[in-house]
C-alpha cells in the first residue's frame, strides 16, 4: 500500500490501524501524540494549484473552522509529488499577510494620500472614467480611411495570475470596448516563444510535459537555470540522469543546475545562435541527422524559389528604407499540382537542405569560440555528446527559459534549437523536444486565451484595418494545401472563428452579419500595440487611462525611468493587486513631489489563488483545476468579479444615456455575475440549436465534445477551440479528474492520460507521429508514444488519427503547418528564414565574425528622448549585464518581497562579478557599488564570486556581470530595479525586450554604509 506522511498520520487515528501497527513492533504513542496536536487535525482539504511558475505544482490547502491553517504539497499529483519549492511552502504567509491591499483605495489627482472607497463607489467611478474615455476619443476610421472601431488612448493590461476564466472574460472586455492596447505578461518573458516553436512546429506551446523530461538520454539547459528557478521541474532532469542521461548546462552563471549537471559551459550572453549554429555545421558535416526523420517529416527536402538569396548578413527581399523583408522572395517552388516541389536525396542546391548546410557552413568551431567565449574543445565536446542522440533510438530534450526569449532575436534562438531537434528527430519522441519553461502560473492558457493585442484566443489573428468584412479575414486566414498527404488543419480555422464571434455575441451573431465581426476593433497592418509601444505613446501624452491588472510594469519593463515618468501623464488607472507595488504607488516615488502627479488611481484588492476557484494551464497544456479553500480575505475579490460589475455599469450607461458606437458593449453576451464552472463549460464550447454529429443528436446548450464538432454555420459556441472537450456531457469537468491509471505502454513513459486534461484533445506529446516510422512502428519501441496496432493506434492521443503514411491514406505529423512538415527553413519570421547571428543591439564588440551585418536589421526600438543606446564597443560601457530570477522571489518581486521568510533569504539588490572584475576594478565582496547603463543607475551590493567569469572574446577580455530583476524601492533596503539600466529593443517577431544583453559600467559607491533606495 502507498502511504506517504499524510496518509500515515492519518492512519495513527485509526484504532484498527493502530492495532495492526503495533503488531509488527512499531511503538505508535509518539505518534499519535504528534498527529492530534497537528494544526491541521480535522480540517478540511482543499486542492489548489501554487500561483507561481508554469510547473503549477497542486498544493492542499487545510481550512479549519472557516480559516485557511496551513497549505502543503499534494503528495498524489504526478508532477510535484508533494513537494514545492520555496515560493510555493510560502504561500500561507502570503495569503494571511498584513501587507496585503485591504479594501478599495482611491487617490485623487495631485493627492498626497489613499482614501479608503467602497466598491460600489469605485465601480461607478470607473465605469464613468472608461464610457467617457471611450465616447470622447473611439476612432472609427484610420489615417488610410479604412473601418477600424477602436479605442487607441485606453489599454488593458492583464494577468498570468488570472485563470482561464477569467482570461476568457479579460479579452471579451477589452475587445468590446474596443481595445487595441491589451497585453500581459508574456509579452516580455515567453512571447518569442510561440512565435518560434509556432514556426518549427505548428503549435507554439511546450511540445512534451514536464514529467516527460525522465525519458531524455540527453538534456541540453540553454538560457534557464531550471534548478533555481523551476525547482520542482528539475526533479525530472535528475530522475533522467539518474538513469545515465547526460546533462549539460550553457549559461553565462555557474549556478545550482551547473553543479548537478555533468559539465557548465560559460558563454557571453547573447550569442546563442553562433553557439547553435556551430552545432548545425557539426550535425551535417558529421552526417549525425536523422536521416528518415529528416527526409519524410521535415521540409529539407522542398524546393526554395531562385528569388532566395542571403549576402552578407542579410536575407533576399531587404528594404533598408523600412527596415523590413519582403518574404515573398522566400517563397516555395511548386509543381502543376500546386504541391511543393521536392528532391528527396537532398542534393538539389536549393532544397532546403542545401541551403541549410551553406548557411551554416560559415559556423566554424574558431568563430563560434572566438564569438561566444566557449574554447573550441569545450564545443565539441557539447556537440558530440547532444547530437549523440540522432539515432531514432535515443532522445535528447532541450531546456530554456527568459535567457533565451529576451533578446532581440529570441525568436531565432529558440528557432535554432528546433532546427536542431528537427535534424536529430528528436520531436515527437518522449523524452525529446523543446520544453519552454514558463515562469507564470498561467502563463500558458492566458496565451491561450490571448491577453495579447496581435492576435484572438486559439491563436486566431487579430482582425486588421485591410480585412474589412468576416469573409475577407476568413480568406486571409484560411491556408489552402494542395497535398493530399497534409492535414492543414487551419483548414477549419473559419469553424474556430465563428463559434468564438457566437461566444462573444451571442445571439446577435449571425451568419448574415457576419457573426458580428464588424463590431471588432482592428488594428493597422504592420502595427505595434505591445508594451515597449504602448509605453512609449504613453510617455507622449497619447494615452488616457486603463487597466494594471496582476502586473507591476513600473519594476519588470526596460528602461523603468522612462516608464515611470510616463505613467505620470496618465488621467486615470485601474491597478488591481494583492500587495502596493512600484506599479500602483508610482504616484510617490522617491524623487517625486504627489502634487505635480495628475493620475487619478483606483486601487483593487486582489484575490490570491487559494481565495477563488478555476483553471489553470500549465506549461505542458495539463488543465488543472484549484477549488476556493476559503473566500477573498479582507474586501479583496478576484479579477473577474472586478471585470464584470464595471462592464455591467458602462452598459447600463450605455443603455440610459448613449454613446459612440454603443453596440459592441450592448450585444455582448456577458455575464450578470462570475460562475466560473458556467465560464469554463463556455470556453469549452456549447450547441446553440439542436444538432446531429456523427450518429448522435446533441441538444441546444449540450456542451460540444470537441473542436472536431464546432462549425462555421453558428450552430455552436466556443471562447477557445483548443478547450474543446475539457468539459463534456459525459465526463463533466476534466480538469478535475485525478486517476493515475495508465497501460503498461503509457506507464513506461509516465504519460498519465487520465490525470486532469490537456490540450489538444488530451494528446501528451504534440507532433507523435513523428515518433514513428511510415508504416506506424515507434523508432524507439523502448519508449514508445504511439504505435499502429490492429488497425488503430495505441498509447497517446496520435496527432491526427489517419492511418500510418506507408497505406497511403496518412497524412504527414506537422499537422498545424500548410504543407504537413517540420519547418528547417522557415519563412514566416520577420528576420529571416534560417536564424542568424546577430549581436544585441547594445554590445562589446563592434564587429560581427559571420557577416558584414552587426545587429539584426530589422529589431524593433522606441524612439523617445530617453531612449538612448550605447553605440557598439562604446568605451564607456565595456562590460555585458544579463538579469535573471532567484528561488525565493517571483518575477519583480512584487508578492514575494512581501512574505518576511523569502524577503529574508533573499533582501537586496546584487550584482554577481568574477575576482578578476572585482580586482580591475577595486571592488570588495560585500561592498555597495553603482552599476550604470547609458540610461540610468542603480546601487547594488557586489558579490565577487567565481560563478562568473571572464571570457575571451573576440581575442580579447569581455567581463560579464549579472542581476536579478526583483527588488523594488516599496521595499526599504532592497534597492531598486535593474530595468532601470536595460534597453527599449525588442525582436521584430514579437517586441520582446532584450533584458539579457546590455552593456554597462561599475564603480564603487561612495561611502554608503547600506543599500539607499533612489
Amino acid at each position: 500500500m502507498k502511504c506517504d506522511r499524510r496518509r500515515f498520520l492519518k492512519l495513527t487515528a485509526s484504532s484498527a490501524a493502530c492495532l495492526s501497527l503495533a503488531q509488527i513492533g512499531v511503538v505508535l504513542t509518539p505518534i499519535k501524540s504528534y498527529a492530534a496536536g497537528l494544526k491541521i487535525d480535522g480540517a478540511k482539504e482543499i486542492l489548489t494549484v501554487c500561483p507561481f511558475c508554469s510547473v503549477s505544482c497542486f498544493a492542499i490547502g487545510y481550512v479549519k473552522n472557516g480559516k485557511l491553517v496551513s497549505v502543503e504539497g499534494d503528495p498524489d499529483y504526478p508532477i510535484n509529488e508533494g513537494s514545492l519549492c520555496a515560493k510555493g511552502a510560502a504561500m500561507f504567509s502570503m495569503t494571511t499577510s498584513h501587507h496585503r491591499v485591504q479594501k478599495p483605495m482611491y487617490r485623487a489627482p495631485h493627492s498626497d494620500k489613499w482614501e479608503e472607497k467602497s466598491w460600489d463607489w469605485m465601480i461607478d467611478r470607473i465605469a464613468r472614467k472608461v464610457k467617457d474615455t471611450r465616447d470622447k476619443q473611439f476612432v472609427a476610421k484610420n489615417k488610410a480611411g479604412n473601418q477600424v472601431n477602436r479605442l487607441e488612448s485606453m489599454f488593458l493590461m492583464g494577468t498570468s495570475h488570472a485563470s482561464n476564466e477569467e482570461c476568457a472574460l479579460t479579452h471579451q472586455f477589452a475587445r468590446g470596448l474596443g481595445v487595441v492596447h491589451m497585453d500581459h505578461q508574456a509579452r516580455v518573458c515567453h512571447s518569442s516563444t510561440v512565435a518560434a516553436l509556432g514556426e518549427s512546429f505548428g503549435r507554439g506551446a511546450m511540445t512534451n510535459h514536464w514529467i516527460d523530461i525522465k525519458n531524455a538520454d540527453s538534456i541540453l539547459i540553454m538560457g534557464s537555470n531550471a534548478a533555481e528557478h523551476h525547482p520542482i521541474s528539475f526533479k525530472w532532469v535528475l530522475r533522467a540522469k539518474d538513469k545515465g542521461a547526460t546533462v549539460m548546462h550553457v549559461d553565462p552563471k555557474f549556478s545550482r543546475t551547473s553543479a548537478r549537471s555533468d559539465f557548465h559551459v560559460p558563454l557571453r550572453s547573447g550569442t546563442d545562435i553562433a553557439f547553435l549554429g556551430g552545432m548545425i555545421k557539426y550535425i551535417i558535416d558529421n552526417e549525425k541527422y536523422f536521416k528518415e526523420y529528416v527526409v519524410e517529416y521535415t521540409n529539407a527536402s522542398i524546393i526554395v524559389g531562385k528569388d532566395f538569396d542571403f549576402k552578407d548578413g542579410l536575407f533576399s527581399g531587404y528594404d533598408p528604407k523600412t527596415r523590413t523583408y519582403d518574404k515573398s522572395k522566400w517563397a516555395l517552388e511548386f509543381g502543376a499540382d500546386g504541391v511543393p516541389k521536392r528532391d528527396k536525396t537532398l542534393k538539389d542546391p536549393r532544397c532546403v537542405f542545401q541551403l541549410l548546410k551553406k548557411h551554416y557552413s560559415r559556423y566554424s568551431l574558431d568563430k563560434v569560440s572566438a564569438t561566444t567565449g566557449v574554447p573550441e574543445e569545450t564545443l565539441l565536446k557539447v556537440y558530440k555528446t547532444y547530437t549523440a542522440t540522432g539515432t531514432g533510438t535515443k532522445a535528447g530534450t532541450i531546456l530554456y527559459a527568459l535567457g533565451w526569449t529576451q533578446h532581440t532575436v529570441g525568436v531565432q534562438n529558440i528557432r535554432t534549437s528546433g532546427i536542431i531537434q528537427l535534424l536529430l528527430g528528436n520531436i515527437g519522441i518522449a523524452g525529446g523536444g523543446i520544453n519552454a519553461l514558463r515562469g507564470e502560473p498561467n502563463v500558458q492558457g492566458s496565451t491561450d486565451h490571448a491577453l495579447l493585442y496581435h492576435i484572438l484566443p486559439g491563436y486566431m489573428a487579430m482582425p486588421q484595418d485591410n480585412w474589412d468584412t468576416y469573409e475577407a479575414y476568413n480568406k486571409a486566414n484560411t491556408p489552402i494545401s494542395k497535398d493530399p498527404q497534409s492535414a492543414n488543419w487551419w483548414q477549419h480555422k473559419p469553424k474556430y472563428f465563428a463559434s468564438l464571434l457566437k461566444g462573444w455575441f451571442g445571439d446577435n451573431a449571425t451568419s448574415k452579419n457576419g457573426f458580428c465581426y464588424e463590431l471588432l476593433p482592428k488594428i493597422d497592418k504592420g502595427g505595434d500595440y505591445s508594451y515597449l509601444f504602448m509605453f512609449d505613446r504613453m510617455y507622449r501624452g497619447e494615452m488616457t487611462g486603463g487597466f494594471f491588472m496582476g502586473l507591476n510594469p513600473m519594476n519588470s519593463v526596460p528602461n523603468t525611468n522612462k516608464i515611470r515618468k510616463a505613467m505620470d501623464n496618465l488621467e486615470w488607472v485601474v491597478c488591481a493587486e494583492l500587495h502596493n507595488s512600484e506599479t500602483t504607488d508610482n504616484w510617490h516615488r522617491p524623487g517625486v513631489d504627489p502634487k505635480d502627479v495628475k493620475t487619478e488611481f483606483f486601487l483593487l484588492p486582489s484575490a490570491h489563488r487559494l481565495e477563488k476557484s478555476g483553471s489553470v494551464t500549465n506549461s505542458g497544456r495539463w488543465l488543472l483545476w484549484h477549488g476556493q479553500a476559503v473566500p477573498p480575505q479582507y474586501e479583496a475579490r478576484p479579477f473577474a468579479e472586478m471585470y464584470i460589475p464595471i462592464m455591467n455599469k458602462v452598459r447600463e450607461l450605455y443603455a440610459k444615456e448613449g454613446g459612440t458606437f454603443p453596440d459592441p458593449v450592448l450585444k455582448l453576451d456577458w455575464p450578470d455575475k462570475f460562475d466560473p464552472e458556467d465560464l469554463c463549460q463556455r470556453i469549452n464550447g456549447r450547441f446553440t440549436r439542436d444538432t446531429k454529429v456523427g450518429n448522435k443528436t446533441y441538444k441546444k446548450g449540450d456542451q460540444v465534445p470537441s473542436f472536431t464538432a464546432l462549425g462555421d454555420d453558428g450552430s455552436t459556441s466556443s471562447l477557445n477551440w483548443l478547450y474543446a472537450g475539457s468539459w463534456t456531457e459525459e465526463e463533466g469537468n476534466k480538469c478535475l479528474r485525478r486517476d493515475p491509471k495508465q497501460t503498461p505502454m503509457q506507464a513506461k513513459i509516465g504519460l498519465f492520460p487520465n490525470w486532469s486534461w490537456c490540450w489538444p484533445v488530451n494528446r501528451r506529446i504534440l507532433y507523435n507521429r513523428a515518433s514513428v516510422d511510415l508504416n506506424g512502428k515507434p523508432f524507439n519501441p523502448d519508449k514508445a508514444v504511439i504505435e499502429w496496432k490492429d488497425g488503430k493506434w495505441i498509447g497517446d492521443v496520435p496527432d491526427g488519427g489517419w492511418p500510418p503514411l506507408a497505406t497511403g491514406k496518412g497524412k504527414y505529423p506537422f499537422i498545424m503547418h500548410t504543407h504537413g512538415l517540420g519547418h528547417l527553413f522557415g519563412p514566416g519570421r520577420q528576420d529571416g528564414p534560417f536564424p542568424e547571428h546577430y549581436e544585441p543591439v547594445e554590445t562589446p564588440v563592434d564587429s560581427n565574425l559571420f557577416s558584414k551585418q552587426l545587429n539584426s536589421p530589422v529589431y524593433k526600438f522606441a524612439t523617445s528622448a530617453m531612449d538612448i543606446l550605447a553605440k557598439p564597443a562604446d568605451p564607456k560601457y565595456p562590460i555585458v549585464l544579463t538579469t535573471y530570477s532567484l528561488t525565493e522571489h517571483w518575477c519583480g518581486g512584487g508578492e514575494t518581497r512581501n512574505v518576511p521568510n523569502l524577503l529574508e533569504a533573499e533582501p537586496q539588490l546584487y550584482v554577481e562579478m568574477s575576482h578578476e572584475l572585482a580586482e580591475e576594478k577595486g571592488i570588495k565582496n560585500g561592498e555597495v557599488i553603482i552599476v550604470e547603463s547609458i540610461r540610468g543607475q542603480v546601487e547594488a551590493v557586489a558579490m565577487v564570486t567565481i560563478r562568473m567569469r571572464p571570457l575571451k572574446v573576440h581575442g580579447r577580455i569581455i567581463h560579464e556581470i549579472g542581476m536579478p530583476y526583483c527588488f523594488g524601492w516599496t521595499t526599504p533596503g532592497s534597492g531598486d530595479s535593474t530595468n532601470r539600466l536595460t534597453p527599449s529593443v525588442g525582436d521584430p517577431n514579437t517586441t520582446i525586450p532584450e533584458y539579457k544583453a546590455s552593456c554597462v559600467n561599475i564603480r564603487k559607491a561612495a561611502k554608503i554604509t547600506e543599500l539607499a533606495t533612489p
